[in-house]
């Protein structure tokens, strides 16, 4: 009979989803059969937000009320050392996309862990896949933010707008130019069915892809069509935990030719697919 390995599953919550959370322990108990250790690092308002899922899936949640930007990091790592030398798992699991984990992956394996990862998709630069045993990307399932709902309503009620203000216009013309009036129906007509027509022809902007939308939410001034210069897209990406320290903004966007276009002489990127103005 085949020994059951001892499994430690250390979650960055911080930086990846709550859906891609969920799925990492899924797969990791199918994978292993069981999971020994189960824990979430975050801040206390990820906490309380994610407090149900991590009930659910009996995740430990390790909140980290200090201040800094890597200190939930710094936090997973002390306890991910201290956890490996006093449970000696045989897996560590590490969920998170954030490149500044490499030294304690080797340092895991140094201590005789088999040392895997679990990243989202979108978010993972090549360099940080490459310092683990064995890196999972997994697909970003959640319902898209930003505002697109709203900025899709905002011209149709001006649009509304403007047609009921055709009528009021064409009465006050019949008051005062009978004649007129036979001619602006006509025009208005016309103009109904060219518009009718070049809205049956225009094709509907296609919307971004999943990985184009973290960017776009991450980095906003590109969703307008406008250039942005490579190096403040990249620190954007950085601060919203899309790109590690040390990853290159090109690389990623490389992986993004059909929808983002690198500009140089100097250095710009702009999104190819905003609505035309």
């Amino acid at each position: 009979m085949t020994p059951t390995l001892r499994v430690m599953l250390l979650i960055d919550a911080d930086n990846v989803s709550s859906d891609v959370i969920e799925q990492a322990v899924q797969r990791t108990l199918t994978e292993h059969g069981a999971v020994h250790v189960r824990r979430a690092y975050c801040n206390a308002e990820t906490a309380v937000k994610q407090q149900a899922l991590f009930k659910r899936l009996s995740v430990r949640p390790m909140v980290n009320i200090s201040a800094g930007k890597n200190s939930t990091d710094i936090a997973l790592a002390v306890d991910a050392v201290d956890l490996v030398i006093a449970e000696r798992p045989d897996v560590v699991v590490l969920v998170s996309s954030d490149s500044d984990f490499a030294p304690l992956v080797i340092r895991l394996r140094e201590k005789g862990c088999r040392v895997c990862g679990i990243g989202q998709q979108g978010k993972t630069g090549e360099e940080t896949v490459g310092v683990y045993d064995e890196f999972t990307d997994l697909a970003h399932h959640g319902v898209r933010g930003g505002v697109t709902p709203a900025a899709a309503s905002a011209p149709a009620t001006a649009a509304a707008r403007k047609t009921r203000a055709r009528p009021a216009a064409k009465t006050a013309a019949a008051k005062t130019a009978p004649a007129a009036k036979k001619t602006s129906r006509s025009a208005a007509a016309k103009k109904t069915s060219r518009s009718a027509a070049a809205k049956k022809t225009a094709p509907k902007p296609k919307p971004p892809s999943e990985a184009a939308e973290f960017i776009l939410q991450a980095v906003p001034a590109l969703r307008s069509g406008k250039e942005v210069a490579l190096n403040d897209a990249a620190q954007a990406l950085r601060a919203a935990g899309l790109l590690g320290k040390h990853g290159s903004s090109l690389k990623l966007f490389d992986k993004l030719t059909a929808e983002f276009a690198v500009l140089q002489h100097p250095d710009r990127i702009r999104w190819t697919g905003a609505p035309a103005a």
